[in-house]
């Protein structure tokens, strides 16, 4: 079987020189390889073909046969990992928490503790006759989130 191990350092290697990072490395049992990277920029095809090119010129299918597949993280995939936080700070986000609540806001910062998120709500005041917008920072622990997604809008 093919190393998870192995293949982590065959794309350290290869985006060392690119302005990406890894999100995540899998490899099954049927060595079924998937392997996704992301970037501050976004991921580019070509970069993807490259990496792949270097990760099977590093294999044998004599020795063993394999299915690899190299991609970005997806935009409506739930994050994986603190640098996808890092990479949409100041982006409206949902954050999922592990008691069920759901939240949607701008992503202020992201740290291995926690995240910070603004979110606005309308709430009527005592003595005014319209709603008012109420924004508040909710800092959320990392071990409360059950997935957190960035919100795609076309403005």
């Amino acid at each position: 079987m093919i190393s998870q191990k192995y293949i982590r350092g065959l794309v350290e290697q290869k985006i060392k020189e690119m302005p990406y990072f890894i999100v995540d490395v899998n490899v099954s049992s049927s060595n079924s390889i998937r392997v996704e990277i992301d970037g501050d920029q976004g991921v580019n095809i070509a970069d993807c073909v490259e990496i792949s090119r270097h990760i099977e010129g590093s294999l044998d299918r004599e020795q063993e046969d394999f299915e690899l597949t190299v991609s970005s993280a997806g935009m409506d995939q739930p994050f994986k990992i603190l640098r996808q936080y890092q990479r949409y700070l100041n982006r409206e986000v949902t954050v999922k928490t592990n008691s069920g609540n759901k939240l949607q806001g701008k992503l202020l910062s992201a740290n291995e503790d926690e995240i910070v998120l603004e979110t606005s709500r309308k709430e009527r005041i005592e003595g005014k006759k319209k709603k008012e917008t109420i924004i508040e920072n909710k800092h959320i622990p990392m071990n409360e989130i059950k997935e957190t997604k960035v919100v795609i809008s076309f403005k």
